[in-house]
């Protein structure tokens, strides 16, 4: 597994501290991008938290799946929560070690009072004393909540008083991408009152060592959800049901719990759970086995595979403004582009960090990860594989058929109604279910390229 290492400067710690008005919590920002350009501490808001101790616990909830695998545990390791200011409401995000698990916690305009919110996607410091103080916020009186340091003309900004140097996988990478793109697949499957939702969660295991593997399935039934042993028409599945335990964080405050997945063909899928909380909203995205990543899935890999989806994207990153909720056909108007072209175009960006997915507004949001993104798409196995085999000769078409040489293998990929397929092993396993394999991917590059060259677009 390819590794690299994140460092993160900052002024001083997060912390929760005394001041004028109240208690204070003081997150630290490390570089990230505003509409301004590149900054190494920008301030998003300053401000009150509504709900202080929801807020506090969803914060926590965020910080538990950094620092967690959930699968296979070892030391934990975790690269701080990511922020995004995007106008109208504040962004938490995280990911799992075992790239499992995506959580967010969106803290929406009427869980924000007295600030404006700022543009911008940076890392914040969240440190275990900060944990600690976070867990004893109580009470219904309002937080001061500062994200960002303080004004600079008061700040030693000399050289950075706090560093961290956290490992930064590529599957990590590859695994914020993936959630994107595979949440956009999903609709919303039920929703549960708030006592249903806490006896539903409260039923599930709270595993102490490594998840389970395999799925289950839960199937709406009236106004709650009911577990079933195989997927029955309407089931959502739920893998590794432990994984949900950080809602236990925020369970007595939430309104409602709301489901979200794809419609399944009986195979494990990944899946969307969603606290909705006064003035904010937690959410925890499943991969569709707790022993595997999201980073496998290969959901992004046909948008990375033909170069006119590249440049679509880049045109369509022109007009992004860090909205909050991107509009396709506003997009489609203004970028000339069809509304397909723009939502392939916003799949890429997805791969790249650039646009997250929310479900409750089933729209993209533009922020932009404050590491090297890119790299996953570098650095994503079965695409370097397939522009290997297109480079290299190894494909040769015919048709509708197509023949790819593969190491000491011939293997025969087919087109039929848009959909490849292919007689190797990978294809045999999962039937399109995790992407399409190095050869279907191959033999579309070369397809595609075919096309270009003979002045077909």
């Amino acid at each position: 597994m390819t590794r690299s290492v994140q460092a993160l400067a900052y002024v001083r710690s997060s912390a929760v501290e005394s001041s004028q008005a109240g208690p204070l919590l003081g997150l630290e920002t490390a570089g990230g991008l505003t509409p301004r350009g590149a900054e190494p501490h920008p301030r998003f808001f300053s401000g009150f938290l509504t709900s202080a101790a929801i807020a506090a616990r969803g914060l926590l909830a965020v910080a538990d799946v950094a620092s967690t695998r959930y699968y296979q545990r070892t030391l934990a390791s975790s690269l701080d929560p990511v922020v995004t200011g995007n106008g109208d409401r504040l962004r938490f995000e995280s990911f799992s070690g075992c790239c499992g698990v995506y959580a967010r916690l969106d803290v929406l305009q009427e869980g924000l009072d007295g600030g404006r919110t700022d543009h911008g996607t940076t890392n914040v410091d969240v440190n275990n004393p900060l944990r600690e103080a976070l867990s004893r916020i109580s009470g219904d009186d309002p937080l001061h909540l500062r994200v960002g340091p303080e004004e600079l003309a008061v700040t030693t900004l000399d050289g950075p008083v706090v560093e961290k140097k956290v490992p930064l996988p590529d599957r990590w990478l590859r695994g914020f991408a993936e959630a994107q793109v595979v949440s956009a697949g999903f609709d919303l499957r039920a929703e549960l009152s708030a006592a249903e939702a806490v006896r539903f969660l409260r039923s599930l295991p709270r595993s102490s060592g490594n998840a389970s593997r395999g799925a289950r399935w839960v199937v709406p039934a009236g106004k709650t959800l009911r577990p079933t042993t195989r997927p029955v028409p309407g089931a959502v599945c739920l893998p590794g049901p432990e994984r949900l335990v950080a809602l236990q964080r925020v369970l007595r405050h939430a309104i409602a719990l709301r489901v979200y997945g794809p419609v399944g063909d009986g195979a494990a899928t990944a899946s969307a759970w969603e606290a909705v909380l006064p003035g904010m909203r937690l959410t925890l995205t499943l991969s569709p086995d707790a022993a595997r990543g999201f980073s496998g899935e290969g959901g992004v890999l046909d948008a990375l595979a033909t170069d006119d989806a590249a440049a679509d994207a880049e045109l369509v990153s022109v007009l992004l403004a860090w909205e909050p909720r991107i509009d396709t056909a506003d997009l489609a108007a203004r970028s000339g582009l069809s509304v397909e072209r723009v939502r392939a175009a916003l799949t890429r960006l997805g791969t790249a960090g650039r646009v997250g997915y929310d479900l409750a507004d089933a729209a993209y949001f533009h922020r932009e990860l404050p590491y090297d993104a890119d790299r996953a798409e570098r650095h994503n196995p079965r695409l370097v594989a397939a522009r290997q085999l297109a480079g290299s000769g190894a494909v040769v078409l015919d048709a509708d058929m197509a023949a790819v040489t593969s190491g000491d293998h011939r293997y025969q990929v087919r087109e039929k109604d848009g959909m490849l397929s292919c007689t190797c092993k990978w294809w045999a396993d999962y039937q399109g279910r995790r992407g399409p394999c190095k050869h279907a991917l191959a033999v579309r590059m070369v397809r595609r390229g075919a096309l270009v060259a003979g002045g077909v677009r």
